[in-house]
């Protein structure tokens, strides 16, 4: 019978079971420990991301003016304070407004950085 159901009534049905095993058993404390530990793992996997990414490059980087280097790295730096900003808060309403600005304007300032020095001509 449970194979033959739907897929979507299967995986409310399986999420449904979790919620109550984890009120039937009291489990509040460790569901919190476990959400903060993989946002912090999600931040690090981030970072590690964009260092990864910095490593691959750097020799290229290192080659442009100081003023893009400076746009460059600086707007990747902005970018991991306002995830982790982000992370310790919880902002809404404005102050989220403004996290979604400050990584979207420093992600196009990277972008922008990264296209003008790679553009030929």
């Amino acid at each position: 019978m449970f194979s033959r159901m739907n897929p979507t009534l299967r995986g409310f049905l399986i999420i449904a079971a979790i919620a109550l095993v984890i009120i039937v058993l009291n489990l509040y404390v460790a569901l919190a420990s476990l959400f903060l530990i993989a946002q912090i793992a999600f931040f690090l996997a981030i970072a590690f991301f964009i260092y990864l990414l910095w490593r691959e490059r750097r020799e290229d980087i290192e080659s442009w003016p100081t003023r893009a280097k400076f746009a460059f790295y600086g707007g990747a730096l902005l970018i991991v304070v306002a995830i982790g900003a982000f992370i310790l808060d919880r902002p809404a309403g404005l102050p989220a407004l403004a996290f979604v600005l400050i990584v979207g304007i420093s992600a196009f300032a990277m972008w922008r950085t990264w296209r003008d020095q790679h553009t030929y001509g």
